[in-house]
């Protein structure tokens, strides 16, 4: 064997072995994320869970700025600043919301602000692209992640139409309050994509999603399998809308304007 072959295979030797020991500390940085979540006896179960939102009543950046705070707060979102920020929660204008253009519209609702996150949409591109299962579906409906297999690889990104997904591209828990830690819920690491998750930890324990709880009854959620549910009733009684319902993801998020 001559000296640069042998060269060659020292430095893949060593490269290897770095590999496993940063996947091995990624996997233990992100312990607590996990695959599956305990339920108590007063979990809250759906057969589909869904979300619908009255912007009449939350139409604001401002208004849609307490629901990402409760929902930030609650999962640990780290406050980056500039265009790498994280967000769960955010609010858009129309256009930017939904592909269902109107020249003549209502100028209070051109003007409105609408609340954005993942849709959790029946057919997820997301869950079909990600190589590592890391994004999957659950049996009720909910897209869940599993942050320690998430290798970084933006394929879900590029997946979703709705841009629900944000990529931690610095360590984000330097952008933390330690001090305002909830220790319930896993904090990230860098190289991981999150997003929404309908707060699957809190239905776990019979609690209601932080946005909907500090939404002042703005938004609702519940089974859309069930025709007596708070959001069935609210589906038959107001007009709603879903974004870019076109690309046929059939999201689980509807907006009544």
């Amino acid at each position: 064997m001559n000296h640069t072959r042998r060269n060659f295979l020292k430095f893949m030797g060593v490269a290897a072995a770095g590999l496993c020991a940063a996947s091995a500390g990624g996997a233990i940085a992100a312990s607590g994320a996990g695959s599956s979540i305990k339920e108590s006896a007063t979990a809250s179960t759906a057969k589909r869970w869904g979300m619908v939102i009255d912007t009449k009543k939350c139409g604001t950046k401002e208004a849609i700025d307490v629901l990402a705070k409760a929902c930030h707060s609650v999962h640990n979102v780290p406050d980056i600043p500039g265009k790498q920020n994280v967000k769960w929660i955010w609010a858009a204008g129309y256009e930017q919301a939904f592909d269902q253009p109107n020249n003549y519209m209502d100028e209070g609702l051109e003007k409105r602000e609408f609340a954005t996150l993942c849709n959790h949409c029946t057919n997820a591109p997301c869950v079909r692209v990600c190589p590592t299962k890391a994004t999957y579906k659950r049996p009720d409906g909910i897209v869940a992640m599993d942050y320690h297999r998430c290798i970084g690889c933006r394929y879900c990104m590029a997946g979703c139409p709705f841009g629900a997904r944000s990529f931690n591209f610095m360590e984000p828990r330097k952008h933390l309050d330690l001090s305002a830690l909830n220790k319930e819920f896993p904090t990230r690491m860098r190289g991981v994509v999150e997003k929404c998750n309908f707060c699957v930890e809190r239905l776990a324990h019979g609690k209601q999603p932080a946005c909907v709880e500090a939404s002042s009854g703005a938004v609702v959620f519940g089974d859309l399998a069930d025709a007596n549910s708070e959001v069935r009733k609210l589906l038959r009684e107001h007009y709603t809308i879903r974004r870019k319902p076109s690309l046929g993801t059939e999201p689980s998020v509807y907006y009544i304007i």
